[in-house]
């Protein structure tokens, strides 16, 4: 029998998908290198899709928040159609998370509050980098580096910025043997949400 496989019933499930992402959340933290790595998918306004790993940053009542360049690839698709679905996969628990829903900016406050935390070459890093835009070398970009820093202390550029998907679905699906996997969707339903187990 493989070590990840338990089951999943229902009555193992809080009413509240928020709460249930936040025990698994905590149980992955234990077990999980980066628990917070998720895939990130977007699609461009005439549905072709694609998909990259960010981190999640913050989770509340509000949404799931990440940080990324406005103008990045994922920023410019989720400028012309703001959905997009996410997916945790941590495998030591035999654990997926899927979640989907519609996303919008953070306020500027928001974003440059965080900026101010993040490490200073992380920091340098956004300043510098044109995101997804082809770039001369490796050298180049150290060097475009270097001139930021030697700018001063850097603020938050108005193309870098969080970004918060507001789920309308949640999917929780753990791991059993013979690919007779457990899986259960949450979906909203008059303020509140429905819950329903899926076929592997």
């Amino acid at each position: 029998m493989d070590p990840r496989a338990r089951p999943l019933d229902r009555g193992d499930l809080d009413g509240d998908p928020l709460a249930q992402f936040r025990r698994w959340f905590e149980e992955a933290r234990q077990a999980v290198r980066i628990p917070e790595a998720m895939a990130l998918a977007t699609a461009s306004v005439d549905g072709s899709p694609s998909v990259r790993m960010v981190l999640l940053k913050q989770a509340d009542e509000r949404g799931l928040v990440f940080y990324s360049h406005y103008t990045s690839h994922k920023g410019r698709e989720l400028e012309e159609n703001p959905r997009a679905a996410l997916l945790f996969h941590w495998d030591q628990l035999g654990r997926q998370v899927r979640i989907e829903g519609a996303v919008s900016r953070l306020a500027e406050a928001e974003s440059d509050e965080y900026f101010d935390t993040r490490p200073l070459g992380a920091r340098l890093s956004a300043l510098a980098s044109p995101q997804s835009r082809p770039v001369e070398s490796r050298a180049w970009l150290e060097e475009r580096v270097a001139e930021v820093a030697a700018a001063g202390e850097p603020s938050r550029p108005e193309w870098w910025g969080g970004f918060r998907l507001v789920p309308d679905a949640w999917e929780f699906w753990q791991h059993r043997d013979d690919r007779l996997h457990d899986r259960f969707r949450y979906e909203r339903s008059d303020g509140g949400w429905t819950i329903a187990r899926l076929g592997p």
